[in-house]
């Protein structure tokens, strides 16, 4: 596990504080986790997972946007376009990311917009499940359903392609797991003490 390095939104209590003869104020419990990451990498499972936890209430761009557009997200980007598809997913990052006591799974391709994750509201906790390339596609390919980023003759150079791109974006969560080999309700556990060790859970 990553944790953040005591200069970001979100020091460990023996750092906050010092030099300061009185004791620091308490830190703003954390109202929601967002999971960042690409397909395949388990934000659903986890976020399920982390909810059942906490006892809050998990919810998925991807459901969401599938809901209000009334299709598939495959056939979202058929018929519409990726376009049509990213103007909804904005609209329901924006929505989604102002309910309290939630897990919020994104979309692979949510935080790839300059911002986004640097200007997360507060008492947000973003992480990211990372995964290898050959994996997701194993995964997305358990599912029965090619993802429509991934279709191709070749979906792992695809997706080794599209992670590349997507990395810079990713890294700039507050705390990154890697998801191999590693069952969703103990990575669930991971975050779960994460929050309580610094203080806001």
């Amino acid at each position: 596990m990553k944790k953040a390095n005591g200069t970001g939104p979100y020091p460990t209590s023996d750092q906050a504080g010092r030099g300061s003869e009185a004791a620091p104020s308490p830190e703003p419990r954390i109202q929601r986790v967002l999971l960042v990451g690409f397909m395949g990498s388990g934000k659903t499972s986890v976020g399920s997972a982390l909810a059942n936890r906490l006892a809050w209430a998990f919810r998925d761009f991807d459901e969401e946007i599938s809901f209000r557009a009334g299709l598939p997200i495959k056939e979202i980007f058929h018929q519409r376009g990726e376009g049509y598809f990213r103007d909804l997913e904005k609209l329901v990052g924006e929505e989604l990311l102002l309910e309290e006591q939630v897990v919020l799974g994104s979309g692979g391709g949510w935080p790839v917009a300059e911002g986004r994750m640097q200007n997360l509201p507060p008492r947000t906790l973003s992480v990211w499940l990372k995964v290898s390339p050959g994996e997701a596609v194993r995964r997305a390919g358990r599912e029965g359903e090619t993802r429509p980023l991934l279709a191709g003759p070749d979906p792992e150079k695809l997706a080794s392609d599209l992670l590349e791109q997507r990395v810079s974006f990713y890294s700039l969560a507050h705390v990154s797991l890697d998801t191999e080999g590693a069952e969703p309700e103990r990575l669930a556990e991971q975050i779960e003490e994460l929050m309580k060790a610094t203080g806001r859970a």
